[in-house]
């Protein structure tokens, strides 16, 4: 069968995620066939670079024969089993080195299946904690403006898309948003870190204010990833953790779509040396396979929970296929190829081939910014680069750079007006050179008048 057989099948029986569905009377579903590495094919044969990851969750490329072997493996033993009442060898040995790896203090891990499931748990987590230890009175959130934690209703309230918070509003908590620290807005010739640091008194005013009646405050570190690509210097989460111990709150940092080496370490609260209080990952653990999310947190929260049944303290939430010995397995291969590779010196390596290759599209006229912590760089067009005005949302610029790179061989999927690099860490320099080249041409279209 060929593209349009599979097309025509698909528009008869799916709903897609993020999509106006009538937009492909015109825009063609694109059918994958195939993948292998940063490569995807389709029915008609036609390949395209994954530049961004299949919304970055892939690390390792499509069918890494070490990660396709692993799950092979685990196959043959055990495809899941519940873990209420059961373990299994994969989310033991998982477990184990995640609490290794992540940053001091972080001892116990939670199993959900998807970031927005993780972002409930740790919510869920941080204010049933602070009811066992008989502070009840904190129920509320802080979170920052731009922020996305997901999609679920209470994933929902903590983030701040405005057509997600205006569509849903009734269905939602009532949060504490603060202005964001997001350094597209500093002043011309201020540093990130200056302009973070200045930021900080709105966070400041808000626990001053709020933090009696607060459980955590939960931020996405280094990358608001979804929210445009907007990113800040690690400053901020230095202060943030100081703060949220003097005022007795909650630390909850959502690394499901920055963890695994995205921001240049293994997390980006290293950046800052912090440890969250709460600390969700999904995306990357299982190198895109399969659905698995996890929230480690400390002894100290774990122990509010630990009491006799009677008591009713235990964690009230639970998942059909929590801790999935599937998932576990493919996320267990992830952590050996970044063991006994060199991957996080390799990305270096990569992320200066993406800053180099870019580096003249900071002098486009139609260029804000061109942004980047590790492997994830950003391109931010408008309309007016001397007011940084940005271009109209419903002329869908960032569509055309999409369209050209599908033409070019590469899955470009921007977020609005901001065209962004995620690959996954086995692309080339080659490969990179060549995105920008695509990127380069989709951004001159786009932008012409």
């Amino acid at each position: 069968m060929n593209n349009q057989q599979w097309i025509e099948r698909d528009l008869g029986v799916l709903w897609h995620p993020c999509t106006q569905m009538k937009d492909h009377e015109q825009l063609p579903l694109i059918p994958i066939r195939r993948g292998e590495g940063v490569w995807l094919e389709d029915f008609d044969g036609r390949r395209y670079l994954d530049a961004i990851s299949s919304w970055w969750v892939n690390l390792f490329g499509h069918t890494n024969p070490r990660i396709n072997a692993a799950i092979a493996q685990q196959l043959d033993k055990l495809e899941h089993v519940l873990l209420a009442g059961f373990s299994h060898e994969a989310v033991v040995r998982l477990s184990e080195r995640l609490v290794d790896i992540t940053p001091a203090g972080l001892s116990r891990c939670f199993y959900a299946d998807n970031g927005s499931s993780a972002i409930e748990v740790a919510l869920k987590m941080s204010y049933q904690y602070w009811r066992n230890v008989g502070k009840s009175r904190k129920t509320r959130f802080i979170s920052l403006t731009n922020g996305y934690h997901g999609e679920t209703l209470g994933a929902l309230s903590v983030g701040d898309v405005a057509l997600y918070k205006e569509t849903y509003q009734p269905l939602l908590m009532d949060v504490i948003t603060v202005p964001s620290p997001d350094c597209f807005f500093r002043e011309e010739g201020e540093c990130e870190a200056a302009y973070c640091q200045r930021q900080f008194v709105h966070m400041e005013r808000a626990l001053e204010d709020y933090g009696e009646e607060t459980c955590a405050v939960i931020v996405e570190p280094l990358v608001q990833c979804a929210g445009n690509m907007r990113m800040y210097d690690p400053v901020y989460l230095s202060l943030l953790r100081e703060a949220c111990d003097r005022y007795g709150v909650h630390l909850i940092a959502d690394e499901i779509a920055v963890g695994f080496g995205r921001t240049g370490t293994m997390f980006a609260c290293e950046q800052a040396d912090i440890t969250p209080d709460f600390l969700c990952l999904s995306k990357g653990l299982t190198g895109g396979y399969l659905p698995l999310s996890a929230v480690l947190t400390t002894e100290t929260v774990y122990q509010a929970f630990y009491d006799d049944y009677s008591t009713l303290r235990a964690f009230l939430h639970s998942h059909s296929f929590t801790g999935n010995a599937l998932g576990c397995s493919a996320a267990l291969a992830i952590l050996d190829i970044f063991k006994e590779n060199s991957v996080l010196e390799n990305n270096r390596l990569l992320a200066q081939t993406m800053r180099e290759s870019t580096e003249h599209f900071a002098d486009h006229p139609h260029v804000a910014e061109v942004r980047q912590h590790g492997m994830i760089l950003a391109i931010e067009m408008v309309k007016n680069k001397a007011s940084r005005e940005p271009y109209p949302w419903q002329e869908r610029r960032g569509l055309q750079v999409y369209q050209h790179g599908l033409q070019k061989e590469m899955l470009l999927r921007p977020l609005g007006n901001v065209v962004y690099f995620m690959p996954p860490y086995v692309v080339t320099p080659e490969q990179i050179t060549d995105l920008a080249q695509v990127a380069w041409e989709g951004i001159n279209l786009a932008t012409q008048d």
